[in-house]
């Protein structure tokens, strides 16, 4: 009798019969990668540490560079508490929560890109995109239209209350008719309902022409003239929207695979749907109320991150929350320095670096195979 081809052997034996795999062979099998998955990126560690790095030098450059220069020492003394009153009040007045401010919005912008695009699994979408930016704003420019203060602590509860309103609206229209809100009928509410909430804002502008003064310099987005008080005023919003999109991130790889796999797998994708939007809501409502519509953060970082650490959200959202902050100081130090006597709004720096770095990465070959 012919004896049975190697690769049939083990077809050819009962299940009954065969040796039950031993502890070190499962953990062997576990262990190996399934087919068709990418390898995991022991890289990682290292890309924490530059972006740590790179954040730190951009700090403290921020702090250094400016129309007036200042010696480093001053800038310790005056940080440590003991520096005298024109090193006091240039850093710690000025630079000082300039930079932490920055830092803030820029972890907000990023994680909330990253958990857009996680979510929608379009590598294109962008805060923007669900309307929390159009709501922000048609709040902001009610609040001066009603007469409303241009400082920054009178805007936050305008732009907050906008964004939330504009969440709402966009869960009723993604929900309403036939089928659930799925992330492609998100993506159309969304810029359908950008495209009405920027046109009411438009509108309110063009009649009224102190509104339109006042919202012209909130509108270019820029962190300088911002204090720390600001940021305390929005920080509770950050934290939370911070915390929400840390638990996300397992359930987001799960809905990579699609929402009936991901259902079935046990994911409520209702829950992930809604903690999505809140988490989106509070990180841009709080980001732009306190700094302006800053743009191509929440859509450039994310692939940035993507690129260097693979899809897996666990890996892409802590460090979307350091790069975001690092590419934001950056685009800050130049707007100092871009122009002679004046500065440059921050919004159109990040706009003028992110296009070009953007065009690059999406020409590139890994993009599409992602």
């Amino acid at each position: 009798m012919p004896e049975p081809a190697p690769g049939t052997l083990a077809e050819a034996t009962p299940a009954a019969e065969r040796p039950a795999p031993t502890a070190d062979a499962a953990s062997r099998e576990d262990a190996r990668p399934a087919a068709g998955a990418k390898p995991s990126f022991p890289r990682t560690p290292l890309v924490l540490a530059a972006l740590l790095a790179a954040l730190l030098l951009a700090a403290a450059a921020s702090l250094l560079v400016g129309a007036e220069g200042i010696a480093l020492g001053r800038i310790v003394d005056a940080v440590l508490g003991h520096g005298d009153q024109q090193a006091d009040a240039l850093v710690l007045d000025s630079r000082l929560p300039r930079t932490v401010v920055a830092i803030a919005v820029g972890a907000a912008l990023g994680v909330a890109g990253a958990v857009i695009q996680a979510y929608t699994r379009n590598p294109l979408a962008d805060p923007g995109i669900l309307g929390v930016n159009g709501g922000a704003a048609l709040g902001v420019t009610l609040a001066l239209w009603l007469g409303a203060s241009t400082s920054t602590s009178a805007l936050v509860l305008p732009a907050l209350a906008g964004s939330l309103l504009a969440t709402v609206a966009l869960l009723m229209f993604a929900s309403a008719g036939k089928g659930p809100a799925t992330p492609v009928r998100m993506v159309l509410a969304g810029v359908a309902l950008a495209a009405v909430l920027g046109g009411l804002t438009t509108a309110i502008r063009l009649f009224d022409v102190a509104t339109f003064d006042g919202y012209r310099s909130w509108a270019a987005g820029s962190v300088a003239g911002r204090a720390l008080t600001d940021l305390i005023g929005v920080l509770p919003y950050l934290v939370v929207g911070l915390l929400l999109a840390g638990a996300l991130v397992r359930p987001l790889n799960a809905v990579a695979l699609g929402e009936d796999t991901a259902a079935s797998l046990g994911v409520d994708t209702r829950r992930v749907r809604l903690g999505t939007i809140v988490s989106v809501t509070l990180l841009v409502g709080s980001a732009t109320a306190i700094a302006g519509p800053v743009t191509f953060l929440g859509l450039m970082v994310p692939h940035v991150c993507r690129l260097l650490v693979g899809n897996d959200q666990r890996r892409i959202i802590p460090l979307a929350a350091l790069a975001a902050p690092v590419l934001l100081l950056a685009s800050d130090i130049l707007a100092r320095v871009a122009l002679p006597l004046r500065e440059m709004p921050v919004g159109v720096v990040t706009a003028f670096v992110g296009a070009p770095v953007l065009i690059r990465l999406v020409s590139n070959r890994k993009v599409h195979a992602q």
